[in-house]
């Protein structure tokens, strides 16, 4: 760890209040709103704003008190993930795994594992993705082998999709440990770690979402933790979708402010209009009133299935929770990905040819919807609701349902 980020760690502060979480998710999403096309286009990384979401204390809201965080609701990381994704989606989607896996460490790992890993989150480290291998069958397919050996534990394998492993204090990936997956936890940097931006989707530029190369990497035993049994209650999965969710809302949310924006300052009325100011063409109004519906309608489902979420008790799961919790978090996530991309392409309608110039960056909104969403495919979202309400089946039980 560099001397610099070992200072920033020092000024992590803790944020104890859901108010304090959200004005200070606010701030932030004001600074980074500035220059996000700028980033967008020319690919530059959000380093000084993502060590302002550490300092601020945004990192640990999620931790229970018993561990030092904050202890905060879902509804109030749901909504903190909202509002930085309406300013900048790469700025949200980078500590979205961060979550993810406090979740499976509050989980899966053992007392004293919770302890330690949660305290060096508490304390301003970042957890980073080493994600799903590009060349291997499904995304839950895993080749990585953990071998034990004369010098201890080894792992070795390549990885992709590795969000916020370029930005990350400890690298947590999966690996087959004698047949078995575990998640292994390892502090940067490393020997035999090699963290490789090649992230070229067209949108979601900034989030360095590439290769990780692992190479007879050492790995404390200490810091593997099993993966639980597909019968096993968690919520490890409705937890990661309700922040992938949010991340949508903010992209639709980003989009639509900035449509409105462009129609008052630059946008010009069509000559069939018989209007003055394109914000006065009926179509276009009737438009916006369909899309504020719609994205009003995909936040109140984002805020109820948090609700669910919160009201569940962690120390008394049962199957029928986390499918509750799942199907909750599955209908915000069908309505919040239908929104991202429909107010990302009324942005560029509306605005006319003038908004496609390279100068606007308007495209970046329907590019990141469309790369964002991608992440799980909506229509086993509506399958799996589909079969919980006519079938009574619970869905799948993972970290994308």
């Amino acid at each position: 760890m560099t001397q610099i980020r070992a200072q920033q760690l020092q000024r992590a502060a803790v944020i104890t209040s859901d108010a304090a979480a959200i004005d200070a998710a606010r701030h932030l999403a004001e600074q980074a709103k500035a220059g996000a096309a700028e980033r967008d286009q020319q690919r530059i990384y959000p380093r000084e704003l993502l060590d302002q979401f550490t300092q601020l204390g945004l990192g640990s809201i999620s931790v229970p008190r018993q561990f030092g965080g904050g202890g905060l609701s879902f509804g109030t990381v749901a909504e903190v993930f909202r509002l930085i994704s309406a300013s900048d989606p790469s700025l949200g989607q980078i500590p979205q795994n961060h979550f993810g896996l406090i979740q499976f460490i509050l989980g899966e790992g053992s007392a004293q594992q919770q302890q330690r890993l949660l305290s060096a989150v508490v304390q301003g480290q970042r957890l980073g993705n080493g994600g799903p291998e590009k060349n291997s069958k499904h995304t839950r397919d895993v080749q990585a082998q953990l071998v034990s050996g004369p010098e201890g534990l080894r792992l070795s394998g390549e990885k992709f999709y590795s969000t916020g492993a370029l930005f990350a204090d400890i690298l947590v990936t999966t690996a087959q440990q004698e047949g078995q997956p575990v998640m292994a936890f390892i502090p940067l940097p490393a020997a035999g770690v090699e963290i490789i931006d090649d992230w070229s989707g067209i949108g979601q530029r900034t989030t360095a979402s590439g290769t990780v190369k692992l190479q007879q990497v050492a790995v404390d035993a200490g810091l593997t933790i099993a993966l639980p049994s597909p019968d096993k209650p968690t919520l490890r999965g409705a937890v990661s979708q309700l922040i992938q969710a949010a991340i949508d809302a903010g992209i639709a949310q980003g989009a639509l402010d900035e449509a409105l924006a462009f129609i008052h300052s630059s946008s010009r009325p069509w000559v069939d209009a018989g209007v003055s100011r394109n914000a006065d063409d009926p179509y276009i109004l009737a438009d916006v009133g369909r899309i504020s519906t719609e994205l009003s309608a995909a936040n109140a489902l984002l805020v109820r299935a948090a609700r669910v979420l919160d009201s569940i008790d962690p120390h008394a799961l049962t199957a029928a929770h986390c499918a509750h919790a799942s199907i909750a978090v599955a209908e915000a996530k069908v309505l919040t990905t239908e929104i991202a991309l429909k107010a990302s392409e009324k942005l560029l309608e509306w605005s006319g040819s003038r908004g496609t110039l390279l100068k606007h960056g308007l495209d970046r909104h329907w590019r990141n919807a469309r790369t964002h969403t991608l992440h799980d495919p909506v229509r086993w979202k509506t399958h799996a609701i589909g079969n919980y309400y006519l079938n009574d089946v619970l869905p799948a039980r993972h970290a994308w349902i």
